[in-house]
């Protein structure tokens, strides 16, 4: 195993899991793509590190422990676990409904988007560029390992998006939308569509399916984005749980 990792670069065909619980996520859930993982000597008593020797045993995935390695990536001393895995393309269900984020540049906030997601159901994720690095070990560790269940695609535009998957029923999440969120049957498959943290989407999305809009308190502009999905997402599952 390399033991000569280096702080995650964009252009790295690797990423890594920073923490005993997404690197655990990884291993579960997608094992194929981990390459090796790097312990922490502090975690030797922590029940997730038996668990990750474990599994690494069971798949066949390298595993040591180099303090130093983990020092010289993760910069945190908390950090018992790093998982390293390979980048790797992927689509969208054609039969599933899609969240689609326009321009998200908030790494905190995508990783959270995709928790959310998996909560509420949802598992396929739309990513218009340009947009922050989804396999970034900050969306990564906010995502709490979600990314590992949730398939993410970019499209260089939106256009490429819905000549793609052009079947989809959409409706854009806009503070001006012609109807409440609360008020839609919605028609699958569909696609939320949101904007960005700082514009949103603009008035050109209205002429995209039915635009809606989530009821709010006239003493705010609009709400994070992170929350948005959040709320859209459990009045479009509500139903089903």
């Amino acid at each position: 195993m390399n033991t000569k990792l280096k702080p995650y670069k964009k252009d790295f065909p690797h990423s890594y899991t920073l923490g005993v619980f997404p690197t655990i996520e990884l291993l579960e859930n997608q094992p194929h793509h981990a390459q090796s993982v790097v312990l922490h000597t502090k975690g030797k008593e922590n029940r997730g590190v038996e668990k990750i020797r474990a599994l690494c045993a069971k798949h066949g995935i390298p595993c040591q422990e180099n303090d130093k390695t983990i020092q010289r990536i993760a910069h945190k001393g908390n950090t018992y676990a790093v998982g390293v895995f390979q980048k790797h393309p992927q689509k969208l269900s054609h039969d599933q409904n899609h969240v689609v984020l326009i321009n998200p540049s908030g790494m905190g906030n995508l990783g959270t988007i995709m928790r959310a997601m998996l909560g509420f159901g949802a598992r396929d994720l739309a990513i218009i560029e340009p947009a922050a690095d989804y396999f970034h070990p900050k969306v990564i560790r906010a995502s709490m390992g979600a990314i590992f269940q949730v398939q993410t695609m970019l499209f260089n535009t939106f256009a490429d998006y819905w000549g793609t998957y052009s079947a989809h029923t959409l409706y854009p999440m806009m503070t001006d939308g012609e109807k409440r969120l609360d008020k839609v049957q919605f028609n699958p498959p569909y696609a939320l569509v949101f904007g960005n943290e700082s514009e949103g989407l603009g008035e050109e999305y209205h002429q995209f399916g039915t635009s809606l809009r989530i009821p709010q308190n006239p003493n705010i502009d609009s709400l994070n984005i992170a929350i948005s999905v959040g709320i859209a997402l459990y009045q479009v599952s509500v139903k089903k749980y």
